[in-house]
């Protein structure tokens, strides 16, 4: 992704991190470490409070491997999110920020909270990519790991435009391979915000109310959290001025507006070299 977009979940640390400091958090997994932007974050947490931090990506960009391994607090664990869950143990915090479409989510959420609902422990969970243009649509690193009837119509050679539910051939915001993307957005079962919802439909319950906080920038940071836990009120109160904000959405509109127009007209250039 182009160095223009700043598009790492590290960008949230600012609000992250008082918030693992509130749950007073020291065992962390991390679902989706990529180049380890957020992972190194949170590796320095785990070092200084005497923790660990367990990585769970199957491929991860180069070079995170030999970080990770000579990180003593680090673990990482070269599989599948829905297969190394089978056999994780709880953590004082969740990040997921994998493969981004409903089935996987949908699927890795409902997998965290049995976990620690076995464990007795509460549900600190953040997620990145719970806005455009994931939220109402399915991305897809890995397609043939979601079953059939829950894989949407896909294309690697598409790209998506804000406003616009369908998908262009490729012009807008595009994976050049590196993943696909929905043929439409919308309706069920379709996109990482669709799953948040619907899990929360089924998991909140008056035994065990939990709490959801939406930070509508950097293509959106989304909390889930037991509204339960002692320490859950200063969450809450600290990040309710982020939850949902108009000003920061709008910021972020026009930080994405800007970024495809740059696209835009790089594609446009390149047409003219080949015309």
């Amino acid at each position: 992704m182009s160095e223009l977009l700043i598009h790492s979940m590290s960008e949230f640390s600012s609000l992250i991190l008082p918030c693992l400091d509130e749950a007073k958090v020291t065992e962390i997994s991390e679902i989706g470490s990529e180049f380890g932007g957020m992972s190194k974050v949170l590796a320095l947490r785990a070092r200084e409070q005497g923790g660990t931090l367990n990585c769970i990506d199957p491929e991860p960009a180069t070079g995170f491997v030999d970080w990770a391994s000579e990180e003593e607090c680090v673990n990482h664990i070269a599989q599948p999110s829905l297969d190394a869950l089978k056999t994780c143990g709880a953590a004082d915090a969740w990040f997921i920020d994998g493969d981004h479409n409903y089935y996987t989510v949908s699927h890795e959420l409902a997998a965290i909270d049995a976990i620690q609902k076995d464990a007795d422990r509460p549900l600190l969970a953040f997620l990145h990519d719970v806005s455009w243009p994931c939220a109402r649509r399915d991305f897809y690193y890995a397609p043939d790991r979601v079953p059939a009837g829950w894989r949407h119509p896909h294309s690697y050679d598409h790209g998506v435009k804000l406003g616009e539910a369908g998908v262009v051939e490729g012009r807008g915001f595009r994976g050049m391979g590196q993943f696909a993307v929905a043929l439409d957005d919308g309706g069920p079962r379709n996109g990482v915000l669709t799953a948040v919802e619907d899990f929360l439909r089924q998991a909140d319950t008056d035994e065990r109310p939990l709490y959801y906080v939406h930070v509508p920038a950097v293509f959106g940071l989304g909390v889930v959290f037991d509204a339960k836990a002692e320490w859950s009120e200063a969450v809450a109160q600290f990040l309710l001025p982020y939850h949902a904000n108009p000003l920061i959405a709008r910021l972020e509109e026009n930080r994405l507006r800007n970024y495809l127009e740059v696209i835009e007209q790089q594609d446009q250039v390149a047409l003219d070299l080949v015309d």
